[in-house]
């Protein structure tokens, strides 16, 4: 019986992200963005402003001093305005617990991102775009930021 409900469950999420996928950005960016906060506001975001703070509120000095982790990359592809950052791997335990499976769910991390920089850059506007998802096929987690 557990497994059934399991296997409803995952059903039912995968109908919503399929409803969501059909949806403009702006309605799916108002759907994830709570639960991309929920996600970072703790830990993740506490330890990148930690970061970005002992690097003198520079990304280009905390991309190069912690660009690099088991969780993590950045590359820095065009100094103080353009940067990659992303994931070895899917990190999400929406994903890992079998209910996310449509690459419309990583419209969440991007948000998460968002705000990321948000709480770091509060004065400057700035893109992120979805490069490549372990969702959409990718090997890893991919997404370009620009500083506007």
């Amino acid at each position: 019986m557990e497994n059934d409900n399991i296997k409803f469950s995952q059903q039912y999420f995968q109908n919503l992200e399929d409803g969501i996928k059909n949806l403009p950005q702006d309605q799916q960016k108002e759907l994830y963005r709570p639960c991309a906060i929920n996600c970072v506001k703790g830990t993740v975001l506490n330890e990148l402003l930690r970061q970005f703070h002992e690097c003198n509120d520079d990304l280009d000095q905390q991309y190069t001093k912690y660009g690099r982790s088991d969780y993590f990359f950045a590359d820095i592809i065009e100094k103080g305005r353009v940067y990659e950052i992303g994931y070895p791997k899917c990190f999400c335990l929406m994903v890992a617990s079998g209910f996310a499976q449509s690459p419309v769910h990583c419209e969440c991390s991007r948000q998460s991102i968002f705000y990321v920089f948000e709480q770091m850059i509060p004065d400057k506007k700035v893109r992120v775009e979805i490069l490549k998802t372990v969702l959409s096929g990718g090997n890893e987690c991919r997404f370009r930021i620009t500083i506007l």
